[in-house]
């Protein structure tokens, strides 16, 4: 069924007539889709924590009595076939797949998908390897005890009701959630522009913020979070992020974790050992862990590709020079048991444990999304201390729903026996009225001054309920529904009392349904993937169109290396194998190739384009090859520019990294190496900069005067140009640099500038220097030492 929506659609078309629009239609037409599938489908509500099919299920078996007993019943009931569940959800409330509801229906009796099932299955309900259900045919089901904190009030006029979808009965809009079950099981769902993922949470931890937040609504963001550290997901784990990381992501309502798996280690005869994982990240099963072991230790062949890549086979390498065996012992006594035999019993714990965890799901993020149907009816993402006022809202208001009900039947109760009270007094009277008078029902309300509900009861009423006991009887009642009356009344006339019945029953509930936390909270590290390189000197060569490939040593005359034709050699860089190629892409974006991945030195070498997810329309305009200490000025054709480390350039993504901010028709300059020794000789740190426009003005300043941006940017003005004017390069120097452009013709020109030329050009950062006799137009500037 659609929900209704408090959207203002668009008026219809001015068409001369009184038609729609095609346009209009087809928007209103979109928007009540989407509406009925966030609000109708997706989304959990924040009151009840449920979806409308896992609303609709829970209501529906209720009603069916299946419940795991309550206040109307003192044992659990028999579970029934499921398919007799999911006939009678479709039948009365969901009008979709039989097959939905039946998902919907295991999910919530999945006890590694849920931290607190709502249902109790019988027979195969599928398992955390991904195997699915058996046919509803098979399996049985019945509400779960748990489940009572969320049905056990539905009768005592606590929630709203509507009409189902073709009004033959009603539904709840929500359930009278005695908890925030939206924390408690947490939800995930895909809507229309909307997606949800709310982690599951702790029941101890859970109530005792909500008493908190009763006590004290202004309490500290701290001290929440000291009340609620974290999710507690059904599988356990560990979760590795820092406390800041899920402070922010609970006052956001939308972040990500860090989760890993938790292990062990079982010594074995003669010095042997295995790495045993009892408890995996949320989402991950042992048969993903399996697979993914699998491909790495047998890769194949990736589409478009001839032979595997040296990334494929150095992880392969790396894998197995400390795994020897995997196998999964998972079974009833454990449901998840993973055993890791290392490749000899002097393997190094740690680096088997790092391995795994760095390249397979044993290390994985977990996201956070509170976005769900708050209170106004609105999906919205939500802050944790937002989800649980609002929860303490609804409480309020189904606490005080509840109350009134229960005072309105104590006081027909005590009204009841009030009449009874008058008649027991002057009962041979009464005997003769009922058995002489015409109208005994008005007869008797003008004698006693009775009500009509009470005249009614009074004849209706057994001769064995006028014996003496039963006055004796109906005297205790009263007392006792008298006290009832001024406990309801003061609930509801005292906001006091009404928080203090709250928290009574909170603690209650926590009492009987608390449990331990599963997913220990303790800050680490991620984990890096590392691969063994020998570290030794190579040359980088890179060509003029993008080809790299590498030589071993240092020292190479560079007119040695042969290119493609039509190509040439753009830049050659002494490094080691330890170290990093940066590309440079025309989008100001970053991408780096750890130099030990790049191909050797026979044939033409491979396009740097290969070994990066380069964005469609982008081109890559510079290279650099170097250790991470190194630090590099970066500049940019408008004249800004700034010092940044290498190794805040370096991404672990082949998509790189956004780090070089270029204005509208702004490209990116040469880098520039300011200090940081690469090759076999030391480099001189920098002491100055110098700028060169293509209208032939240079300026030299102070390194100082610049700023080093670690997360990139713009930077500071190198040097002011004139409208038509731009920068053709920009190099730190600590001696000498080299400026390149083309003279008369067309003809390479290359003007090497000592210190004595340079320091005739000295200014302050920023000013638009002096106009040099070079005799050609510069378009790259270099460092020289």
């Amino acid at each position: 069924m659609s929900a209704q929506s408090t959207l203002d659609f668009p008026p219809p078309g001015n068409d001369g007539g009184d038609g729609l629009g095609l346009a209009d239609y087809a928007q209103r037409a979109y928007l009540e889709y989407a509406l009925s599938v966030v609000k109708g489908r997706a989304l959990p509500d924040v009151c009840d924590g449920l979806k409308p099919v896992q609303r609709r299920i829970l209501y529906a078996m209720e009603r069916m009595d299946l419940g795991y007993g309550g206040p109307t019943r003192s044992t659990a009931a028999k579970p029934v076939k499921s398919a007799r569940v999911v006939g009678d959800v479709l039948g009365r409330f969901h009008p979709h797949g039989d097959q939905s509801a039946y998902d919907a229906l295991v999910r919530m009796a999945q006890d590694f998908a849920q931290r607190y099932p709502l249902i109790d299955g019988q027979g195969n309900f599928g398992s955390r390897d991904g195997d699915g259900a058996a046919a509803m045919r098979y399996t049985e089901a019945r509400l779960a005890r748990i489940t009572g904190l969320l049905l056990d009030e539905i009768d005592e006029g606590t929630v709203d009701f509507m009409p189902n979808y073709d009004g033959s009965t009603e539904e709840p809009r929500q359930l009278p959630a005695r908890l925030p079950f939206a924390l408690l099981n947490g939800a995930s769902g895909i809507a229309v522009g909307l997606a949800t993922e709310i982690p599951s949470h702790n029941l101890r931890e859970i109530a005792d913020a909500c008493i908190a937040l009763i006590k004290t609504p202004a309490l500290a963001q701290e001290d929440l979070l000291a009340l609620v550290p974290g999710p507690d997901y059904p599988g356990g784990g560990q979760i590795i992020s820092s406390a800041a990381d899920i402070a922010e992501a609970y006052r956001s309502g939308r972040g990500s974790l860090k989760v890993r798996a938790r292990w062990r280690i079982e010594e074995l005869a003669r010095g042997q050992w295995q790495l045993v994982v009892g408890e995996l990240p949320p989402g991950v099963s042992t048969q993903r862990v399996l697979e993914e072991i699998e491909d790495i230790t047998n890769p194949k062949v990736k589409t478009g590709k001839k032979a595997l890549s040296q990334e494929q086979t150095q992880l392969k390498a790396s894998l197995l020079a400390v795994l020897d065996l995997v196998r999964d012992e998972s079974g009833k006594d454990a449901p998840v048991r993973l055993v890791f035999e290392p490749k000899t019993g002097k393997t190094p714990q740690q680096e088997l444990l790092g391995t795994l965890l760095a390249h397979t799901s044993l290390e994985t993020s977990a996201p956070i999304n509170l976005t769900m149907v708050g209170l106004d009816g609105r999906p919205v993402q939500k802050s944790l201390r937002l989800m649980l006022e609002e929860w303490i809202t609804f409480r309020q208001s189904t606490i005080t729903r509840r109350s009134q009900y229960r005072l309105d039947k104590v006081l027909e109760r005590i009204h009841i026996l009030e009449g009874r009270q008058t008649v027991l007094l002057h009962i041979d009277e009464v005997i003769a009225i009922i058995r002489q008078a015409d109208e005994p029902k008005a007869a008797l309300i003008a004698r006693f001054h009775l009500s009509e509900r009470q005249a009614e009861d009074i004849l209706e009423i057994r001769l064995r309920q006028l014996a003496r006991l039963e006055a004796i009887r109906i005297g205790q009642e009263l007392t006792q529904l008298r006290e009832s009356q001024g406990k309801l009344e003061d609930i509801l006339n005292n906001p006091g009392a009404l928080r203090r019945s709250m928290i009574k029953e909170i603690e209650a509930d926590a009492k009987t349904f608390a449990d331990p936390r599963r997913t220990l909270i303790q800050a680490e590290k991620k984990a890096i993937a590392e691969v063994r390189v020998v570290d030794e000197p190579v040359t980088v060569v890179v060509s003029q169109k993008g080809w790299v490939r590498v030589r071993s040593g240092h020292g190479h005359e560079a007119a040695s290396f042969v290119f493609k034709a039509g190509d040439g050699l753009y830049g050659t860089f002494e490094c080691r194998t330890v170290d990093s190629l940066l590309a440079f892409g025309s989008n100001g974006r970053v991408y780096s190739v750890a130099v030990a991945l790049l191909p050797g030195a026979r044939g033409d070498g491979q396009p740097v384009t290969t070994l990066i997810d380069l964005e469609a329309g982008t081109r890559l305009l510079h290279y650099f090859a170097g250790p991470a200490h190194a630090l590099l000025l970066l500049s940019g054709s408008g004249g800004y520019g700034f010092l940044a480390p290498l190794e805040n350039l370096l991404s672990r993504q082949k998509g790189g990294k956004a780090f070089l901010t270029l204005g509208e028709g702004e490209t990116l300059c040469a880098p520039s190496h300011a200090a940081g020794s690469t090759g076999s000789q030391p480099l001189p740190p920098a002491t100055h900069v110098v700028c060169a426009s293509t209208g032939g003005r240079i300026l030299a300043f102070e390194i100082g005067e610049l700023k080093t941006m670690a997360n990139g940017g713009r930077g500071l003005m190198l040097i002011d140009l004139d409208a038509k004017d731009s920068l053709a390069g920009a190099a730190a120097y600590a001696r000498s640099v080299r400026i390149d452009g083309l003279g008369r013709g067309g003809k390479p020109r290359t003007e090497t500038l000592e210190l004595r030329s340079l320091n005739n050009a000295r200014a302050a950062r920023g000013r638009k220097g002096k106009a040099a006799d070079l005799g050609f137009k510069p378009s790259a500037v270099a460092r020289v030492e």
